[in-house]
């Protein structure tokens, strides 16, 4: 064991289970207390010609990949398929009654599941209802997560004319006994074809999603897996680390446990990688992304605009994110609302005039500033009290000064601050996850958490 190793284990990197925190408070904090009442009410206060950002989410695949613990159901027909996107157009009109008349999307993200499981006359259909509704011609962003086995050029070249600008590729891993173990098969071929249609079409801002830890993984054939995809030249990668969690999916319980690489494996694949990235000229941005030096995420880390959100890092900061679809998330500033995960009690509730929110969370004021300190501790490696947009609160500019002070204490050869900055040791940043529980107040090794590496 390095010392290095030696003292991240001091600090529980290997054993802690904590939230990614792409919210806070985390998504297990949510409760039924948050109704279709309470959204409404937040709906009614966004201001007359404000962004906003939408979210759809497709649960559906042709394929459940057993790594995935993401809400999806398989279908081999297109039949559950029409009847959902009826409802999705049908709960487009019940938000936008309750929203100003003056309004601007900003961005638009379809995700899931699959998106590009719908058919172009679905897509069409889709697509269509939410330009008639909310409008898509001024917006600044349109991406779609693309599983490259279940794309075509039809579907591309309607997704582009609907204004598609970004597009997400899952790749996780091209080895094909990690494949295997993992239950998605993906060749490199399939993958090459996506991105050369995507780019004839004038889609350049390509993003690839990766993933360490699988089982049979390898440092070997995880550089394998990064040498074709800086061969396909993405601008943008995340590199998560796979989260076991039988307990929540239980189709993982297919996965080989005995396969995995244990924690310090898992930490040597990841430094691995990250290091490989930054060698081929990617910025980190944060705990697990990285991106070309001209991408939109590199320009927001260096001035500091950079953000995070159910999808992950963002340059996108407005504070509305409207989720539409069983299980999506919006986010208003005065909390969180999530629709019913099961598709059949959201179209149930759609169906009868109804707002699909199930539970959420109420945001206290305590809660904005923790937030803000996470966010910025999870972007920056840093927290700046300057930056808190406190708006001249010096009662919550001290209380996060003595958050930060504790914290400090508890991680001395860690952190550093000096009463207005708090930064982590470059040793240190693995254990950002770990120091970003202990502000939010959040048990480490809960259940329903994945590992901090």
């Amino acid at each position: 064991m390095t010392q290095l190793h030696a003292r991240l284990r001091r600090h529980g990197l290997f054993n802690a289970k904590v939230p990614r925190f792409t919210s806070y408070p985390p998504a297990n904090r949510f409760a039924d207390d948050v109704t279709g009442e309470t959204v409404a009410t937040w709906m009614a206060e966004v201001p007359p010609g404000a962004d906003i950002s939408l979210y759809v989410h497709v649960p559906f695949c042709r394929r459940l990949c057993w790594f995935c613990a993401c809400r999806t159901q398989g279908t081999k027909t297109d039949m559950p398929l029409e009847r959902y996107v009826n409802v999705v157009r049908d709960e487009m009109a019940l938000v936008r009654a309750q929203l100003p008349e003056s309004l601007r999307v900003a961005r638009l993200h379809l995700g899931g599941g699959t998106p590009t499981i719908l058919p172009t006359g679905l897509m069409d259909r889709l697509l269509g209802r939410l330009h008639e509704t909310f409008g898509l011609g001024d917006r600044d962003e349109f991406s779609v997560e693309i599983d490259p086995v279940e794309i075509d050029r039809a579907r591309l070249e309607l997704l582009v004319r609907y204004g598609l600008n970004r597009a997400s590729l899952g790749v996780q891993d091209f080895d094909p006994r990690v494949q295997q173990a993992i239950g998605r098969i993906q060749t490199v071929e399939a993958t090459r074809t996506a991105v050369a249609m995507l780019r004839e079409l004038g889609v350049h801002q390509v993003n690839f999603d990766l993933l360490y830890g699988l089982p049979f993984q390898t440092r070997d054939s995880l550089d394998r897996t990064i040498d074709s995809v800086l061969d396909l030249g993405p601008g943008r990668l995340a590199l998560y680390g796979y989260a076991h969690v039988p307990w929540m999916s239980k189709r993982q319980m297919v996965i080989p446990v005995d396969a995995l690489p244990g924690p310090e494996a898992r930490y040597a694949l990841f430094e691995h990688a990250r290091k490989r990235l930054l060698g081929a000229g990617y910025m980190q941005i944060g705990i697990d992304h990285f991106a070309r030096p001209d991408d939109a995420l590199s320009r927001a880390l260096v001035e500091r605009r950079l953000g995070r959100n159910f999808q992950g890092y963002t340059d996108d900061r407005t504070p509305w994110l409207i989720g539409l679809g069983a299980s999506a998330i919006s986010r208003y500033p005065q909390g969180y609302a999530q629709n019913q995960p099961a598709t059949a009690l959201y179209q149930l509730a759609i169906g009868q005039a109804r707002s699909a929110a199930s539970r959420g969370i109420a945001l206290t004021p305590e809660d904005h500033l923790r937030a803000r300190v996470i966010e910025q501790l999870m972007c920056y490696h840093a927290v700046r009290l300057s930056d808190l947009d406190t708006a001249g609160d010096t009662a919550a500019e001290t209380e996060a000064a003595g958050w930060l002070a504790a914290l400090a204490g508890e991680f001395p050869d860690a952190l550093r601050f000096d009463g207005q900055m708090l930064r982590i040791e470059t040793w240190a940043r693995p254990l950002v996850r770990i120091m970003a529980a202990r502000l939010g107040e959040t048990r480490s090794g809960e259940q329903s958490f994945s590992a901090a590496i």
